[in-house]
């Protein structure tokens, strides 16, 4: 991640969201290093993320489960993800040191 989160709430949507994977890779997008901020202010949450590839098909259902799992903390009624290609991922940059291993990437 980017920008780790600073607020209480903004860690509870980051957990939230923890849970959700990239269907095709089955890891958490957290730990490949999609997500790249997580913003709150008052009720709503703003989630900036990346996909693997412009051509990601499951990208759409991928930016639908942030915005469900965001929905699920406490306080949190409106979500917003937005999909950003700047700084593309790099997984041997972004990913965590247990994704890179699941998906056979060894510095």
């Amino acid at each position: 991640m980017i920008r780790e989160p600073e607020t209480e709430k903004e860690w509870e949507v980051y957990h939230s969201i923890r849970s959700v994977e990239d269907p095709e890779i089955g890891i958490s997008l957290v730990e490949l290093g999609l997500i790249y901020d997580v913003k709150v202010e008052g009720e709503k949450a703003e989630v900036t993320m990346t996909y693997t590839s412009l051509a990601c098909p499951a990208g759409p259902q991928m930016k639908q489960d942030i915005e469900n799992h965001a929905l699920r903390v406490d306080g949190i009624n409106e979500v917003v993800v937005q999909v950003v290609w700047n700084p593309k991922w790099e997984p041997r940059q972004m990913a965590s040191e247990e994704a890179k291993m699941q998906m056979g990437i060894f510095d």
